[in-house]
């Protein structure tokens, strides 16, 4: 097979099977020191709880732009 053919074949697969290859070579291109990537994935599960438990509230993306850019016009 070749890339081509291996890309095709990819990205016919379901959205999760993609995004799991996506993570894979993610991850053999970014050689990461463990104790960050640690760091990270707890720093994330701690905003993640966060947000599930309604402790943070989250804001669309149009709203923060158009405050940022209200900010930034002055």
């Amino acid at each position: 097979m070749n890339t081509q053919e291996l890309i095709t074949e990819a990205i016919s697969l379901p959205v999760e099977d993609r995004a799991l290859i996506v993570d894979y070579l993610l991850k053999s291109l970014n050689y990461g020191e463990p104790d960050i990537e640690k760091k990270w994935a707890e720093e994330a599960q701690r905003r993640l709880d966060e947000l599930r438990s309604g402790r943070v509230k989250t804001v669309p993306g149009d709203v923060v732009i158009n405050n940022l850019l209200k900010r930034f016009q002055q």
